[in-house]
C-alpha cells in the first residue's frame, strides 16, 4: 500500500534518553497544591476588596443557546434587552452603574423568557443597596 513503513525508535522512554538530558522538557506539577491554595487566597482577597459588590461581576440574563442541540438548556447571556429593563423600570443608562449588563442588540422572542429576566431584575433590584458616592 501507500503507507509509510513503520520504523519507530522508542528512545524517549519516561523522559530518559541516553544521558537523561531530555527530562528538562517535562512539565512537573509539584506546585499543584500550592497553586490551588494561592488561587483560593486570591479569590478571597478579591471578594474582600470589592466587598458589598458581587464577585461574579455584572448581573446577566438567562437565555436559551442557539441551535437545536443546545436550545433546551439555559445559560447566562451577554446583557439584558432594553425591553426587559423597561419592564423592570430601570433606565438603560443607570443599569451598568448598578451592576447590570445591557445588550442593546438582543431581542425578546417570547413572553416567557422576557418574564423570567424581568423577575431576575426585580429580585436584584429588591436586594440592591446603593451607597451615596459622597457620603462622609
Amino acid at each position: 500500500g501507500n503507507h509509510v513503513i513503520p520504523n519507530v525508535h522508542f528512545r524517549k522512554v519516561n523522559g530518559m534518553t541516553k544521558g537523561g538530558h531530555y527530562r528538562a522538557m517535562f512539565r512537573t506539577w509539584f506546585d499543584q497544591a500550592a497553586r490551588k491554595k494561592r488561587r483560593s487566597q486570591n479569590r478571597k482577597a478579591k471578594a474582600a476588596k470589592i466587598a458589598p459588590r458581587p464577585v461574579a461581576g455584572l448581573l446577566r440574563p438567562v437565555v436559551h443557546p442557539p441551535t437545536q442541540r443546545y436550545n433546551m438548556k439555559l445559560r447566562l447571556g451577554k446583557g439584558f434587552t432594553l425591553e426587559e429593563l423597561r419592564e423592570a423600570k430601570i433606565s438603560p443608562k443607570l443599569a451598568p452603574t448598578i451592576g447590570i449588563a445591557v445588550d442593546h442588540r438582543r431581542r425578546n422572542k417570547c413572553a416567557e423568557s422576557l418574564a423570567v429576566n424581568v423577575n431576575r431584575l426585580k429580585l436584584y433590584k429588591s436586594k440592591l443597596l446603593i451607597f451615596p458616592k459622597k457620603s462622609g
